[in-house]
């Protein structure tokens, strides 16, 4: 046990300690990572005919990794989760949108000189920079893929990189070689390296597929970031109640709480959809806070609290 775990921390000083000039030595951490930042929009750039690249400067921004997110608060007060596709050693932050709603649309609308709010940077889908690698990407979901794909690349891994969609921004970015462009569904995972890992993020349907050919996949590990909400599996049907007299609203056993209350108040704040920014949080009126999202009730009635 001891030769492994040495052999193990060894591994990973290797790795770190290749990786530093890619992160950038004299880069400072900012302190609180959960501060609000204020910074400025110093780009735009029309990366695909839907989807426009922003970058975002300030001073000291917090160092992050491939993989991480930050929360962008928009002037209408929506919120809105966008991935950081960049380079983790610049001095700015870059995100990309997609135009398929009201926050992207606002995220679109902004120009260079615009100041705006940030907070974060948060990872849920974290790049570990060992072994071999397949990465598959749908659409926008190039964004989290895209720094993972080039830090692959600078340590000199074993990367393959599968690529789909009508549109495929930052494909003049992407690294010269194994890169393969729109397969067949049934091909996602055919370059799956042996004892490696798949990282993949893409729209539901590419999700779901990816999961069920893993199963017959010779890599070891799966991970997996999705753009909208996780569908509801083996829920039950309940009431969301608007305060003690108000409205009651059924919520079916396929819908989410958050699904239901958006059809009856659009203005519901929300943004991730998967439980983890906490953005949709509701408080019940015996004193608890529910995440609409993804929480639920074993068939009862939920109460909130009337806003």
């Amino acid at each position: 046990m001891p030769d492994r775990f040495i052999r193990g921390l060894a591994g990973f000083t290797d790795v770190y300690t290749r990786s530093l000039p890619y992160w950038g030595r004299s880069r400072k951490q900012a302190g609180p990572l959960e501060r609000p930042l204020n910074l400025v929009v110093s780009e735009r750039k029309l990366v695909a005919d839907d989807v426009v690249s922003l970058r975002l400067a300030g001073e000291n921004l917090p160092v992050w990794h491939p993989g991480a997110h930050i929360d962008l608060h928009l002037p209408s007060g929506l919120r809105r989760q966008y991935s950081l596709c960049g380079d983790p050693g610049d001095y700015t932050y870059r995100i990309a949108a997609r135009l398929i709603g009201p926050g992207s649309a606002e995220v679109h609308a902004l120009q260079p000189g615009a100041r705006v709010t940030v907070r974060g940077p948060r990872n849920a889908f974290p790049f570990v920079a060992r072994g071999k690698a397949l990465f598959v990407a749908g659409g926008i979901g190039i964004t989290p893929i895209l720094p993972m794909v080039r830090m692959a690349d600078r340590l000199g891994s074993d990367w393959r990189l599968v690529y789909k969609g009508r549109s495929l921004p930052f494909l003049d970015e992407l690294p010269q070689g194994n890169v393969v462009i729109n397969p067949g569904r049934d091909e996602l995972l055919a370059q799956a390296p042996a004892g490696g890992a798949v990282y993949v993020c893409g729209p539901a349907p590419m999700l779901e597929s990816v999961r069920k050919g893993f199963r017959d996949c010779p890599a070891t590990g799966l991970h997996y970031e999705r753009f909208g909400p996780p569908p509801v599996v083996d829920g039950r049907p309940f009431e969301v109640q608007l305060g003690v007299d108000g409205p009651v609203l059924p919520v079916p056993a396929d819908r989410s709480a958050l699904a239901v209350l958006r059809d009856f108040r659009p203005s519901v704040p929300y943004s991730c959809q998967q439980g983890f920014c906490g953005t949709c949080r509701q408080r019940t009126v015996d004193g608890n806070d529910i995440l609409v999202c993804v929480e639920r009730t074993d068939g009862e009635r939920l109460v909130l609290e009337e806003r």
